[in-house]
């Protein structure tokens, strides 16, 4: 009876782990789109030719908040564009 009890124990606490990690993954892909759309306040500083070189304190505090996942899945997501609009691969020499 012990051993019952305590595989159920084991079971609930299993059970709960699991649940917390998949929360957090659902809170992580709704809060992406908002994290990336707090970007905005960077394009000032990512356009050719712009007149502001150095990054504003919003622009910084806005980047370090986008969760690495977030991040990385975009850019992955991005540099597939031009390949799936039938558009020439694009090489840039990035100093």
């Amino acid at each position: 009876m012990a051993a019952l009890k305590s595989l159920v124990s084991q079971l609930a606490v299993l059970m709960l782990v699991v649940l917390a990690v998949q929360t957090q993954t659902a809170q992580a892909q709704m809060s992406c789109p908002a994290e990336l759309s707090n970007l905005n306040v960077c394009a000032p500083y990512v356009v050719p030719g712009a007149a502001n070189v150095v990054p504003s304190s919003e622009c910084c505090s806005a980047l370090q908040s986008v969760q690495h996942d977030c991040l990385c899945s975009t850019l992955r997501i991005a540099s597939q564009l031009p390949a799936q609009c039938n558009v020439p691969a694009v090489s840039c020499g990035i100093n």
